[in-house]
C-alpha cells in the first residue's frame, strides 16, 4: 500500500524559472517541499518525458514523489509517481486504470460543485485559484478562502490550494480545512527558492 504523501507544500515547476527545472525543484525539496508537479504547457512529449525523467531520478535520494501536469503518458514513460489533471484533461479513472493502483492523482477543482463531483478515483484535489494570478492566465474566477472552505466540506479526499497563494494565507487555509499549498513562481521566481519554500512550509506548521 503507497504510503500517503505530505501535501503540505506542493511546488509546482516553472519551465522558465531562473535557477533551471532541476535546480529548482531540488531547491524547493531542500526547503521541505513533499511533492513535486512538473508542469510545462509547451514543451512536447519525448521533451517532457526526457525531463520527467531526469526530474524522477534527481528526486529519488529524498523520496519524494514527482506528478506530471495533464499528460498520463509521459507520467507512464517516466516512471513519475502520477498524474495531476484539469477538468478538460482525461479522467481520474483512466489515469487509475492506466497508471495503476499506487500512483498518486490529483484533480484541479474550480467552484465546490467540481468538488462535490470529483472522481473517486483521484487521491487529492487541487483547488484553485486562491486568487488572480498571472501564472495562469485563463483561471477561473478567485476561491477566496470561503470557497475552499467549501470545496473541503464536499469533499472527502484532501484538498491543496494553488493560485496566488503567499505564506501569510496558512492560517486561514489550514483553519478551512486545507490540507496545504501548492505554489508555483513564489518559490520559482523567488532569489532563494530553497529559503522561499522553507518560508511557506513555516507558516503552514505554525498556521
Amino acid at each position: 500500500m503507497r504510503p500517503a504523501p505530505d501535501y503540505s507544500l506542493m511546488y509546482v515547476t516553472d519551465p522558465d524559472a531562473p535557477g533551471g527545472l532541476i535546480g529548482t525543484a531540488l531547491a524547493a525539496v531542500r526547503g521541505g517541499a513533499g511533492i513535486v508537479q512538473l508542469r510545462d504547457k509547451r514543451s512536447g512529449d519525448a521533451a517532457l518525458a526526457e525531463a520527467a525523467r531526469a526530474l524522477v531520478a534527481a528526486l529519488a535520494p529524498f523520496g519524494v514523489p514527482l506528478i506530471v501536469n495533464d499528460r498520463i503518458g509521459v507520467a507512464a514513460a517516466s516512471g513519475a509517481a502520477g498524474v495531476h489533471l484539469g477538468q478538460g484533461d482525461e479522467s481520474p479513472a483512466k489515469a487509475r486504470a492506466l497508471l495503476g493502483p499506487s500512483a498518486l492523482i490529483g484533480l484541479s477543482v474550480e467552484t465546490p460543485a467540481h468538488a462535490a463531483e470529483a472522481d473517486p478515483a483521484a487521491d487529492y484535489l487541487g483547488a484553485g485559484p486562491l486568487r488572480a494570478t498571472a501564472t495562469k492566465l485563463d483561471a477561473a474566477e478567485p476561491l477566496g478562502v470561503e470557497g475552499v472552505a467549501a470545496c473541503v466540506r464536499l469533499s472527502r479526499r484532501p484538498v491543496v490550494v494553488i493560485g496566488g497563494v503567499v505564506a501569510a494565507d496558512a492560517p486561514g487555509l489550514k483553519a478551512a480545512g486545507a490540507a496545504g499549498l501548492a505554489v508555483v513562481s513564489a518559490i520559482a521566481s523567488a532569489p532563494e527558492p530553497e529559503a522561499a519554500a522553507r518560508a511557506f512550509l513555516e507558516a503552514w506548521r505554525r498556521a
